[in-house]
């Protein structure tokens, strides 16, 4: 006899997806993961089909008849603004995996992994930066965040990207000095800025490695690099900024509510950082708990689903509790 699932839960990120399949009663009743889903790159229809492909994986994985599926919650990366979440809602309801559809942006997964209910605040910063909030009523608060053009700073690239700025003009004299002159050049076995800059500028070092310099500026200030330093305070005054406006914008800023950091750079726990953003967020919402998330998005995901159908309390208890 087959099983009604509740949720099939999706997780996709630049370079990984993530499937979940979810029991009316919350149990997982299959997994699988899969490539990253870039419709930027590759166009919507050929970055759902390799959603497609993580799905028949999962479906296939199930060691029970699966006769259904009441609701899809997806969260994907580069469903940045509204209408892409539109219209990535309309491709995934075309493939017929579930009764209904519901894409957000992958920011709120993590906000809603890292919270017992959905109500709070999530700033994310990777390879980029990001920040959302929702209550229970179904308001959010976002922001575009899609670079430059929408005003952001921060995340992994950008941070490798100012190091590389202050250290080539403290090594050609136009800067301030800083040990990053030595620091970032010494990372790939190179003696100087000149070097790096010829390397990268060549192709000799490849451009996505370049994130492999956010660790050593971080590295660089907790030695006492001023310049270094600096760059890591402004990150955590964008992680506030960010956080506070969209608190406010729910009416939360005097409220208990939780702050939930994630992604690689503020889940790797540097303490200037970490520091920096409780003391600034302490002014601006006293009454906010900053924490780090543990848990995966694609838990996230799956709870946002059984939000949309009603589980009971007991369902969203066991899913937590696989994810634990």
């Amino acid at each position: 006899m087959g099983v009604n699932a509740s949720v099939l839960a999706i997780d996709a990120g630049n370079s990984k997806t993530d499937v979940a399949l979810i029991g009316e009663d919350g149990r997982v009743l299959s997994t699988a993961r899969g490539g990253g889903f870039q419709p930027p790159v590759v166009g919507v229809e050929p970055a759902v089909d390799i959603l497609a492909a993580v799905v028949g994986q999962a479906l296939a994985r199930c060691e029970e008849d699966v006769t259904g599926v009441a609701h899809v919650s997806a969260c994907l990366a580069n469903a940045d603004l509204p209408v892409e979440e539109a219209e990535l809602t309309e491709a995934l309801l075309r493939r017929g995996w579930g009764g209904t559809v519901e894409v957000r942006n992958d920011t709120f997964a993590i906000l809603r992994a890292g919270v017992d209910e959905p109500r709070g605040v999530a700033v994310v910063c990777g390879a980029g930066i990001n920040c959302v909030g929702m209550v229970p009523d179904g308001r959010t608060a976002r922001f575009p965040a899609i670079g430059r053009i929408s005003g952001d700073w921060g995340g992994g690239s950008g941070l490798a990207d100012e190091a590389l700025w202050f250290a080539a003009r403290a090594e050609d004299g136009r800067g301030e000095p800083t040990e990053l002159a030595r620091a970032l050049p010494g990372h790939f076995g190179l003696g100087s800025m000149y070097e790096l800059i010829e390397a990268l500028h060549r192709g000799l070092i490849p451009d996505g490695r370049r994130h492999e310099l956010t660790p050593v500026l971080f590295a660089t200030s907790a030695a006492g690099d001023d310049v270094a330093g600096a760059l890591v305070d402004r990150l955590a005054d964008e992680v506030v900024a960010m956080a506070s406006v969209a608190l406010d914008r729910l009416g939360l800023l005097a409220e208990e509510v939780p702050v939930v950091l994630g992604g690689s750079v503020l889940a790797a726990r540097h303490p200037r950082l970490d520091g920096r953003i409780a003391e600034l967020l302490a002014g601006r919402a006293p009454r906010a708990a900053v924490r780090v998330v543990a848990q995966p998005p694609v838990l996230g995901a799956a709870l946002l689903g059984l939000d949309h159908v009603a589980a009971p309390p007991a369902a969203h208890g066991r899913l937590r509790s696989y994810y634990a």
